[in-house]
């Protein structure tokens, strides 16, 4: 169903300076086309979604998308790489801190699973579209998330929070127990991500033997 029409304001020739009500109208557009392209693409995917559709979603003249992207690819690239932008660098800076290795793992698993525990659209977006990322984004939300927690795990080794071990092999199996246990995580009726961030670190630091203590 298509959202209520969204007020454009007129061009009045006012200068678009930095909060000028051009300006803010410009924002409040583009936002407004990138909210409903991510509707548009969590329920069909990427392949399924035309511009009509996002465009349709908003209320906009179809035109007024051509301002701000050139085709549906690039409002999709824009969604990844902004996801990819606020997961990367507050878990630098997590794992930067991180004074020992319950920590590092502890601290990066919480800040996932409570991002995405607040936001299960955007996971549901990722997940629907995972091959057509994977195919085609190669420097945005999956390569430069785990780029950046390869660097950061080496960087750790060096200050000896973590032990000398495969850092291609380790992000792998990082990423890829976040990713399953998000995926069980955001399905249940009552999401609880520091449960799962405490079964994650203990399946590390522990082995499977170790997961009962976080039970």
């Amino acid at each position: 169903m298509a959202a209520s029409p969204a007020t454009t304001l007129p061009d009045t020739g006012e200068d678009p300076a930095p909060g000028g009500k051009r300006e803010r109208n410009k924002e409040q557009n583009r936002a407004a086309i990138l909210r409903a392209a991510q509707r548009c693409f969590t329920r069909h995917g990427f392949d399924g979604v035309t511009v009509r559709d996002i465009i349709g979603e908003t209320g906009l003249a179809t035109g007024t998308f051509y301002n701000y992207f050139q085709d549906k690819e690039e409002v999709f690239s824009a969604l990844i790489e902004d996801v990819s932008a606020r997961m990367n660098g507050e878990l630098h800076v997590l794992r930067e801190r991180a004074p020992d290795l319950q920590s590092l793992l502890q601290d990066t698993y919480l800040h996932v699973f409570r991002f995405f525990a607040a936001e299960p659209e955007l996971f549901r977006l990722l997940d629907l579209n995972d091959s057509f990322i994977r195919s085609r984004y190669h420097g945005s939300v999956l390569s430069a998330t785990i780029a950046s927690l390869e660097q950061d795990l080496d960087d750790a080794m060096q200050r000896g929070v973590l032990p000398p071990v495969d850092v291609g092999y380790l992000a792998g199996a990082f990423y890829g127990v976040a990713y399953e246990m998000i995926r069980v995580m955001i399905n249940r009726p009552e999401p609880d991500p520091d449960r799962a961030a405490a079964i994650a670190t203990q399946i590390f630091l522990g082995g499977i033997g170790g997961v009962s203590s976080a039970s």
